[in-house]
């Protein structure tokens, strides 16, 4: 019983860069430059970082026009006008673009007379040209 907790102990590693008369520890030193190296050799902005995740500040101020703007280029997406970012491949799918088209409906209707009058003239215009859209792809 005493022997397994014996070898059941930890392990105590000395990481410091020096050691007892204050000479540069060579394994440690090694590791540290490796380690620097591997820092300058790593991308430094987030646009080098393929995995990187956009930075807060970098996205536009959300205002109803813009919200609106997003809901209409996914309509176009929809549509088959945008490829897609990862395929770099374009496609119709004209049910998916109706849903869009109806949500910004039901905005349109939810909205009614909350709206400035430029915000107003933008949903109607772009409702409009998506609806003309949708019938013009629908129809054979």
């Amino acid at each position: 019983m005493e022997d397994e907790k014996k070898e059941k102990g930890f392990v105590i590693k000395d990481k410091r860069f020096f050691d007892e008369s204050g000479e540069a520890r060579k394994e440690e030193l090694k590791s540290a430059i490796d380690a620097d190296e591997k820092r300058e050799k790593a991308p430094e902005s987030p646009e080098e970082k393929p995995d990187a995740q956009p930075r807060e500040d970098s996205f536009p101020e959300v205002t109803f026009s813009s919200f609106i703007f997003s809901l209409s280029t996914t309509a176009m997406f929809h549509f088959g006008d945008l490829p897609d970012p990862v395929t770099k491949k374009s496609g119709k799918n004209l049910a998916a673009a109706k849903q869009t088209i109806d949500m910004l409906d039901m905005l349109k209707n939810k909205t009614l007379g909350n709206l400035d009058n430029n915000e107003k003239e933008l949903l109607d215009g772009l409702l409009y040209e998506l609806k003309m859209r949708y019938v013009k792809e629908k129809t054979p």
